[in-house]
């Protein structure tokens, strides 16, 4: 028997054995009978679909689903006479439970007025695309409100300055540019946006709106400190570039006098030097200048 034909052989056995092995493991597995274990439910409301804030809840928007019961939902309902005839004051995706932060009260009915803190007030003022942050300005964003205003003594002074600051957005746009923009499967045009503002704050921006153009500027949601300017002005918004002024006189310095020239040093007479010679020594002699 050649090396190749007991190799064959090996494997040929090995693989069978393999198979066989499986097989029985499977088969034992099969045997074992199918035990369920029962857990606890308990009934809650949930939504058919997605829907909008505002939306009257009646019995074909929500459905009854399987809760576990050791976990229960905190402010769930239970029964769909509960939440029948009450409006969302949050929109809702499909199949999520339906809570009492989500839905209003009946007295409050439907649409936008129970989304309206107590002592709050909503207020829409008109935008465009520039005005509206480019679409960005949606439902549940939060923006400071501007103001541009013409001074009354001189036109050529605007003045602009936040006017309200870290406000909520309920709505963007219109009913109708809402319905229009769902039938077409387009964006909303945001041609008005409606603010959740206080009382005060209200009548800020009526009036800022009345004496000048509002303008938006959105706002990070994690920061709530409140925007504390002062405004800018336009003969501020250009004094970077006003010429210098011309720097102030200084009094006249006194030319100092001219130096005094030193007299020159006397030098010192020098003598004359004499040279004798006396027999054989010779010698020199100084002599004072005979004209001093």
């Amino acid at each position: 028997m050649t090396r190749t034909r007991r190799t064959a052989i090996v494997i040929a056995v090995a693989t069978g054995a393999a198979l066989a092995a499986s097989y029985g493991v499977y088969a034992a597995i099969a045997r074992i009978p199918e035990r369920r274990v029962e857990v606890a439910t308990m009934k809650t409301v949930v939504a058919a679909s997605a829907m909008p804030t505002g939306t009257l809840l009646t019995r074909d928007s929500v459905k009854l689903v399987d809760w576990p019961a050791r976990t229960p939902l905190a402010g769930g309902f239970a029964t769909i006479e509960e939440v029948i005839d009450r409006g969302l004051i949050t929109s809702v995706v499909e199949n999520e439970p339906l809570s009492a932060n989500k839905v209003a009260s009946r007295e409050a009915g439907a649409g936008l007025p129970p989304t309206i803190l107590h002592g709050m007030r909503a207020m829409s003022v008109k935008v465009n695309e520039v005005i509206g942050v480019a679409g960005f300005v949606v439902p549940g964003t939060r923006v400071d409100v501007m103001t541009v205003i013409d001074d009354e003594d001189d036109r050529q002074d605007a003045l602009s300055r936040v006017v309200v600051s870290n406000v909520q957005v309920l709505t963007a746009g219109t009913r109708y540019d809402q319905e229009e923009a769902k039938e077409e499967g387009k964006a909303i045009r945001s041609t008005v946006v409606t603010l959740m503002v206080t009382p005060e704050d209200a009548e800020r921006i009526a009036l800022a709106q009345a004496k000048g153009q509002l303008m938006l500027s959105l706002r990070n949601p994690l920061d709530v400190a409140p925007s504390e300017t002062t405004g800018v002005r336009t003969s501020a918004l250009f004094a970077k570039d006003a010429p210098p002024a011309p720097p102030s006189p200084r009094p006249a310095r006194r030319a100092a006098p001219p130096p005094v020239a030193a007299p020159p040093a006397t030098r010192a007479p020098q003598p004359y030097t004499v040279e004798t010679i006396r027999a054989a020594k010779r010698a020199e002699e100084k002599i004072a200048d005979p004209g001093r």
